[in-house]
């Protein structure tokens, strides 16, 4: 399992400004927007503020486009007004500047205002930084088909139908603004879900919704995540089966979040996020009323599970422990986390890591046997892994 990047934003309607205009090309149909997935299954592209070039996240779950502050004052952005957004890990301090035009695929808009703040914690798990997130202002009034198996979106006047597959109820939320449907669990049907493309989670479900739905005799663990508000520990289990409408999602990761956390917080119960969306083409529509999905080609694969129950970030050459996940093989031997990790079977940890065959270790084949080194003298330890959860 990847250590998810959560981006959900609500933030409070901006001071009266210039009414933004916003148009859709007539040929917005073959303005297909390449983008790709980052490591916390966002989806990462390239846009224009003000005629400067951008990177962007696709996010549903955010009210109003934010700009990064570091963009902001790249581009002589200067925010007017101030104010704090509930978001996933705490409140998150913003500002509201005034921009000439923002555009990507075949939308630009003329005016308006976007949210100014610090996105260092929408780490994608790379090095580039994030410059903007994409909200709701942006993507409410327009049709947004994403076919994740090609890695290309676009924008289509609401209405359109360009392919076809399962209908599920999709609107926009009275106060927030932000895309939100239902799921069903065990026949019992939870409403309402943000569905959210910047979250990199499959389905989140708050604690109390939960326990209305809970499985019996389901394993469960713990996980960790990020959001801009900082960092949060949820439980964590992979369920058979979730419905959206009529279509059964299989093999369904779902993370349940603490009471008192961002959904309770936002009148929610819940969140559906890219890790599930990618399996499937997604159009968007909420003035239509509708989320139709047609299966892609990993529509039923099983997530990845630890089987370590280290949940690790790759830091200066070593490994630092976020998280130790309950009932685990890390959890059985003693692990903490803030220890570091410097050699893995002998091996020191190459510049490029990530992406390197070493780094499948924390969930790979159950009964297989790692030795790891810690850092500063602190020793050698094996760990034996096992599927437990």
């Amino acid at each position: 399992m990847r250590l998810l990047r959560l981006a959900a934003l609500l933030l409070p309607l901006p001071a009266a400004a210039a009414p933004p205009q916003a148009v859709l090309a007539i040929d917005s149909a073959t303005r297909w927007v390449p983008f790709d997935l980052t490591p916390g299954n966002q989806l990462r592209f390239r846009m224009t503020v003000n005629g400067r070039p951008a990177t962007a996240i696709l996010d549903t779950g955010v009210s109003y486009t934010v700009t990064s502050r570091a963009f902001a004052a790249t581009i002589g952005l200067r925010p007017a007004v101030s104010g704090r957004a509930m978001a996933i890990g705490g409140a998150v301090p913003l500002g509201w500047a005034a921009v000439e035009e923002v555009a990507f695929g075949g939308l630009a808009r003329a005016g308006g205002r976007v949210a100014v703040a610090d996105l260092s914690g929408i780490a994608t798990g790379t090095a580039d930084p994030v410059e903007v997130l994409v909200g709701a202002d942006l993507l409410g009034a327009q049709a947004l088909d994403i076919d994740y198996d090609t890695r290309r979106f676009r924008l289509l006047p609401s209405g359109r139908l360009p392919f076809r597959g399962t209908s599920v109820p999709l609107g926009l939320a009275r106060d927030s603004g932000v895309f939100v449907s239902e799921v069903s669990v065990g026949g019992r049907r939870l409403r309402p879900v943000i569905v959210d493309t910047g979250d990199g989670s499959a389905v989140t479900i708050a604690s109390e919704a939960w326990a209305t739905v809970r499985p019996p005799a389901v394993r469960e663990t713990t996980a960790y995540a990020v959001g801009l508000g900082g960092a949060i520990e949820t439980d964590l289990t992979v369920l058979p089966a979730v419905r959206l409408g009529s279509l059964t999602a299989r093999n369904v990761e779902v993370r349940v979040e603490r009471g008192g956390g961002f959904s309770h917080r936002t009148g929610t119960v819940g969140r559906i996020g890219s890790a599930l969306l990618q399996r499937y083409r997604v159009l968007l529509d909420p003035l239509a009323r509708r989320m139709v999905l047609s299966p892609g080609r990993t529509a039923d694969r099983e997530p990845l599970r630890s089987t370590s129950g280290l949940l690790v970030a790759y830091e200066k050459s070593s490994l630092r422990v976020l998280h130790v996940m309950r009932h685990s093989p890390a959890a059985t031997g003693g692990w903490r986390a803030g220890e570091r990790i410097c050699r893995i079977d002998g091996a020191p940890l190459p510049g490029d890591y990530l992406s390197s065959p070493l780094a499948a270790w924390p969930a790979d084949t159950p009964g297989r046997v790692v030795r790891l080194a810690l850092c500063d003298g602190g020793g050698e330890r094996t760990l034996t892994l096992a599927r437990f959860y």
